[in-house]
């Protein structure tokens, strides 16, 4: 199978460019925060969301190089990434992320917190820099969901009235919102007709909503050791995704024992083995399917390119994740 790093083909120098500026972009004026960093931006991550940025970057430019502005945008996108997955860690109490120890776990709650405050705070810096309104317009509205999407996810746990379009929103804000504002902010400074950033939106939008689904069907089908933590555990933590939503239809004991928050022994085992009962991963592997495609529907406004085809092989490799 295609790895997710060989489609980076295109961008890998600009992604080298990338890692080395992100560790001095953080700066060494205090050392917890630069050793927080470093943990974090040594983690091994794929680097998906810049990646795209560079993409979209290098598509949108034709023959032209792309400038320190589209560089500057990919690290701001995965500062602010990375604050959003420090913050998650801590309300999720998650003690592994990719393998590794989150730095709520190395260090504590009220590090993590500030070191994820001190990522937001410095993409903010970098992003009023860029002086282009707009694009500050688009990247300030990503921050924003990011808190609106946590704040859905602690408000409906263990809710089983939870909608499937509920739970697509508080997708797009958590996971989507990101990837569709800052390709469309790539396309913005690359100087593209403004249809042209709308199409890059939406492809950015559906990938990430496929992206997000594909996540969730993951933590039922993967072993905790190639998950980086542990399976079932949006489920058992009262975060409840497509596949348990489709689930709860075919099998309505599932509700009960959610709505009790497994309080009961065996009742997480049972849940899990209920929702693979069902037909409610093979659901959500369509909705995934129907949003993949929407994706590279959107990018029929783009001139064919070694970077456009790789954004189009992005969208069939998130499938092939759950296939």
């Amino acid at each position: 199978m295609i790895s997710v790093t060989s489609m980076f083909a295109p961008v890998d120098t600009d992604l080298q460019i990338l890692s080395d500026n992100l560790k001095k972009l953080i700066g060494a004026r205090h050392e917890l925060l630069s050793t927080a960093a470093e943990h974090l931006f040594g983690a091994g991550g794929k680097r998906l969301r810049p990646a795209i940025v560079l993409l979209v970057s290098r598509a949108t430019m034709d023959d032209r190089d792309i400038t320190q502005r589209h560089r500057r945008l990919a690290e701001i996108t995965e500062m602010i990434h990375t604050a959003s997955l420090v913050h998650d860690d801590v309300v999720d109490e998650a003690e592994i992320r990719r393998n590794v120890p989150t730095v709520n776990s190395l260090f504590d709650n009220r590090t993590a917190v500030l070191a994820g405050d001190f990522l937001f705070a410095q993409s903010s810096w970098y992003l009023a820099n860029l002086d282009n309104l707009l694009v500050v317009k688009l990247l300030s509205e990503v921050i924003r969901d990011f808190a609106e999407g946590e704040i859905q996810q602690l408000i409906n746990r263990f809710d089983t009235n939870l909608s499937i379009e509920s739970y697509l929103e508080k997708s797009y804000y958590k996971t989507a919102s990101l990837m569709a504002n800052s390709a469309k902010a790539a396309g913005v400074l690359s100087e593209v007709a403004s249809e042209v950033t709308q199409s890059l939106y939406a492809y950015g939008r559906h990938f990430g909503l496929a992206f997000q689904i594909v996540d969730d069907i993951l933590d039922f089908t993967t072993s905790t050791e190639v998950l980086g933590k542990p399976a079932g555990s949006d489920l058992v933590s009262g975060n409840l995704t497509a596949p348990v939503l489709y689930a709860m239809e075919e099998k309505p004991y599932l509700k009960t024992l959610i709505e009790r928050e497994f309080s009961e022994d065996g009742d997480k085992e049972k849940a899990l083995s209920l929702v693979n009962e069902t037909n409610g991963i093979d659901r959500a592997r369509e909705l995934a399917s129907h949003h993949a495609l929407k994706a590279k529907e959107s990018l029929v406004c783009l001139k064919k390119s070694p970077s456009s085809q790789a954004l189009i092989e992005l969208s069939d490799y998130v499938l092939k994740r759950i296939y």
